[in-house]
């Protein structure tokens, strides 16, 4: 659903790259975000694009950590996980709230609920950031922006191997390979694969296991045909598998009994411990796998595409909250949740040429997204696990209800959004356009709420009796409809052959939805925002120097916050859950820059910077709690990178390579309206490698460093009933040394 029509530009193949860096020159940035290949400079909208050799340069194995690749785009690991570009983003368990930043991979939205979409970084062409409202494109799920990853196609006529593997400290690895292979003259099959992972630094002192181990392993194929030169078909087909045992660990505020267990049990809370004793082996296991198929067709010279796509997850975790052995102290022993989505898209549209004084786009969409998950939430709230008795002692069923059958709650949700869109592109000079867009949303969102009995004895290896602590909802069932029209007016002004001033305008929308917080049914209201950018592209020198500034704030009214709530635990006090709202106001604005110089044939400079003012303008979350004038949570004020990459021949066949990127973001806070509590010192992490190629043979090998200087910093803090403060680590606040070598024929 392209954003823009951009005039026609020549993208350069990899020939063409080659010759402009042997002329000293910086290469092209084609950015594809827009369902388009066209040059980056010349689109209105302010893009951070990161190739995939700055991916493998950073050494970063998971499709969050590009969030140290791109100033302006965070991760949120907590509460239902998500990303946030400009500061803005909503996190929530609530299977009806889409996305603020929506996840396009190969031309595919990925919508689906606790998952990103992508697995593993091998393979990756290009990731395209677009700050800032995107509605009128992508719809719903792009208030705050899209992050778009393009994987490498299939190369007509070409047999190519390319494969890596590293190996570092604390396990550290990643192996990866890909093949391209032709078949006939019209057709060709890329297939990729990878394993990757790394051991943990924390410890489980109890069951002697680390915690904060990740592996991940998985795939992808695709096949290109092209029977002629107006027609090609592309069918692509992934699978991803990731594996964490990142829990929760403790900080501080335990009570004094279980901190002394603690204790001498050799754990030692505090902010920079990644090392718990709970009985229970927290983990969580997710799958992701998918087909699509790209058809492509010239008619006349207009170009049809249609995208039809399949997406599955499955999501499961086994989170306890314990801190200590069961049979000495337990609060949550037993937190898993079971959760599956299937999801269909598509979409297709028509171009016009890319030439002429007047140029179009028009297209539909159609996507829905179905989840069901089961959840358990079975807690002694501070009393030991008993099984000894002849009548073991009772589970409170957080997660059941009073007067209804079964100890476990099942999510059942059907998200569906129809859509039509448009764009035109009016040139009525060789120094001025102006692009107008709108899309016309329907969105149909429904969940409900019910009970199942879950065998306990598989889990807890006994059958306790269970105490429901909530009334089941008055409403079990909730269904929100909505409609929206999005618009989008970009002028643009040529004002050289390498050098343009943007303005854009643009609202957009998400839609309504329905929540269920402690049993109780408690629906939220749709947002909506207007946004203003002024940006200006430029390059300079002979395409030596090209800097790239914009100026952006965007308005939310109803925006869907998430914050902690408290909800009875059945015995006389309370549990905390997560609840999503309206905020009243919301307001993100500031300025982004960035610069990239090529010096020398041998040395390439680049930096980028993001200062972002995001807080909330109204947010009166009850008669007590007013957020109105807070910042917003995981939004730094200042996020900033640079990189340096030099290279020369040491010989005729011999090249020496260097590399070394750096990554800021000032103080965050993790919890909304806590910055006490939940306070994340501002960072920097730095990465380097140093190798050698053998350019006849295509072999490199090397050393490398991530997090250089060893920095260390959390990923999320959390107030949790009784057990206090406690928080999440990360295996990027740790230094890790290693070797690795490439291979390319």
């Amino acid at each position: 659903m392209p954003q823009a029509i951009a005039q026609t530009h020549s993208i350069q193949p990899a020939e063409a790259v080659a010759e402009d860096e042997q002329r000293g020159e910086l290469a092209e940035v084609v950015v594809t975000a827009q369902r388009r290949s066209e040059n980056g400079q010349h689109v209105p909208v302010a893009v951070q694009s990161i190739t995939g050799e700055a991916i493998r340069d950073a050494g970063y194995k998971s499709v969050t950590d590009l969030q140290y690749l791109a100033p302006g785009l965070q991760y949120d690991p907590t509460q239902g996980a998500a990303f946030q570009i400009r500061g803005v983003g909503t996190t929530s368990f609530d299977f009806s709230n889409a996305k603020s930043v929506n996840v396009v991979v190969d031309d595919v939205v990925m919508d689906g609920q606790r998952a990103n979409g992508l697995i593993g970084l091998v393979d990756i062409a290009h990731a395209d950031v677009l700050m800032g409202p995107q509605g009128t494109a992508f719809g719903k799920n792009s208030t705050s922006g899209v992050l778009s990853i393009s994987t490498n196609k299939p190369q007509l006529n070409t047999r190519s191997l390319e494969a890596s593997a590293s190996l570092g400290a604390y396990n550290d690895r990643i192996l990866n390979a890909t093949v391209n292979v032709p078949v006939g003259d019209r057709a060709a099959l890329r297939i990729s694969g990878f394993d990757q992972g790394q051991d943990g630094f924390g410890r489980n002192v109890t069951l002697n296991r680390l915690v904060g181990s990740t592996h991940d392993y998985g795939g992808r194929a695709r096949l290109l045909l092209q029977p002629n030169d107006r027609f090609d078909l592309l069918v692509s087909g992934d699978y991803g598998h990731h594996w964490d045992s990142d829990v929760r660990t403790p900080v501080s505020g335990q009570p004094a009994p279980v901190a002394a267990l603690l204790r001498s049990l050799g754990v030692t809370p505090g902010p920079r411990s990644a090392d718990t004793a709970d009985g229970i082996f927290g983990q969580l296991e997710s799958e992701e796998w998918g087909a699509s198929v790209r058809a492509h067709a010239r008619i006349g010279d207009h170009d049809l595409t249609s995208i039809s796509a399949y997406r599955y997850t499955r999501y499961n975790n086994n989170t306890p909250v314990n801190l200590t052995p069961i049979d000495r102290f337990a609060y949550v022993p037993y937190n898993i949740g079971y959760l599956h989505t299937d999801k269909v898209s598509q979409e297709v549209h028509l171009a016009s040429p890319q030439r002429g004084w007047f140029q179009y786009l028009v297209g539909g969409f159609y996507n829905r997204l179905e989840a069901t998950q089961a959840q358990l939430q079975w807690a002694t709230l501070g009393t030991p696990i008993v099984t000894t008795s002849v009548t073991p002692r009772p589970l409170f069923a957080v997660s059941g209800a009073i007067g209804a059958s079964g100890n476990a709650s099942l999510f059942h949700a059907v998200n569906e959004t129809e859509a039509v869109f448009g764009e035109v592109r009016i040139v009525p000079t060789a120094w001025f356009r102006i692009d107008l867009g709108a899309r016309y949303s329907h969105d149909d969102n429904a969940q409900r709420l019910g009970y199942v009995t879950i065998d306990p004895v598989p889990i807890t290896g006994f059958s306790p009796r269970f105490l429901p602590t909530s009334a089941p909802p008055v409403i079990p069932f909730g269904r929100v409809k909505g409609d929206d029209v999005s618009v989008r007016v970009s002028p643009t002004f040529q004002i050289a052959p390498d050098l343009i001033v943007y303005g854009t305008f643009t609202t957009g929308y998400k839609p309504a939805g329905i929540a269920f917080v402690g049993n109780k049914y408690d629906p939220y209201a749709s947002e909506a925002v207007r946004a203003w950018e002024f940006g200006l592209k430029s390059e300079w020198f002979g395409r030596r120097v090209r800097v790239n500034i914009d100026l952006f704030r965007s308005d939310f009214s109803n925006f869907q916050a998430t914050i902690l709530t408290k909800i009875p635990d059945g015995a006389g006090g309370f549990l905390l859950a997560t609840a999503i709202g309206n905020a009243g106001g919301l307001r993100s604005q500031g300025i982004e820059t960035s610069i990239t110089v090529r010096p020398s044939r041998a040395l390439s400079l680049a930096a980028s910077a993001s200062y972002t003012d995001a807080y909330f303008t109204q947010y009166r979350f009850d008669a007590t709690t007013d957020y109105t004038n807070t910042r917003l949570p995981n939004a730094p004020a200042l996020s900033a990178t640079a990189s340096a990459t030099y290279a020369r021949a040491l010989s005729a066949h011999v090249k020496l390579r260097l590399h070394a990127d750096y990554a800021y973001r000032s103080e965050t806070w993790t919890v909304v309206g806590q910055p006490g509590y939940s306070y994340v010192p501002g960072f920097g992490l730095t990465n380097a490698r140093v190798s050698i190629l053998h350019e006849p043979s295509g072999v490199e090998a090397g050393i490398y460093a991530r997090n250089l200087f060893d920095t260390y910093f959390s990923t999320g803090w959390q107030i949790y009933g009784a057990l206090g403060l406690l928080h999440y680590t990360s295996p990027n606040a740790r230094r890790t040394l290693g070797a690795f070598a490439n291979v390319r024929f």
